[in-house]
C-alpha cells in the first residue's frame, strides 16, 4: 500500500482491519484462514477482526459447510460510505502492491469437488 494511504487507513482503523476491510473490497467476500494466509496475519488476529467488524454491524457473516464467510452488510448505516472510502485506497494502489497483497482467490472447496489436475 502506498505510504501515505497504510498509515491514514490504518491510523483510522489499526493494520489489520484496514488490510481486511481492501481485502473485502477486492474479493467481495472472505473468510478467516484464507484472509489470513493472503495477508499473512495469523487466523486468530483475522478471526479477531472480523468478528469486531461484525459486531459493529459493518460486516455479515454466513456459514458455508463448515466455514464462516464475512461480506460488507448492505443494510447497515454508512457501509456504503465505508465502501467507498476504502475504494478511494484500493484505486491508490499499484498493480504491483494489489498482487503482493491479494495473490489468489481463496475460496473453500465445494464437498467432493474434485481437484483440478488430479
Amino acid at each position: 500500500m502506498m505510504e501515505s494511504m497504510k498509515s491514514s487507513l490504518e491510523i483510522l482503523f489499526g493494520s489489520t482491519a484496514a488490510k481486511l476491510l481492501l481485502y473485502l473490497f477486492h474479493h467481495g467476500e472472505a473468510y478467516a484462514t484464507g484472509a489470513g494466509k493472503d495477508l499473512e496475519i495469523t487466523q486468530s488476529a483475522v478471526q479477531r477482526q472480523l468478528e469486531k467488524l461484525e459486531t459493529t454491524g459493518l460486516l455479515i457473516s454466513k456459514l458455508a459447510g463448515r466455514t464462516r464467510m464475512y461480506a460488507f452488510n448492505p443494510k447497515a448505516p454508512g457501509t456504503s460510505e465505508l465502501k467507498a472510502l476504502v475504494e478511494v485506497y484500493y484505486k491508490g494502489m499499484s498493480i504491483r502492491e494489489r498482487e503482493r497483497m491479494f495473490p489468489t482467490r481463496r475460496r473453500p472447496r465445494r464437498q467432493g469437488k474434485p481437484v483440478k489436475g488430479r
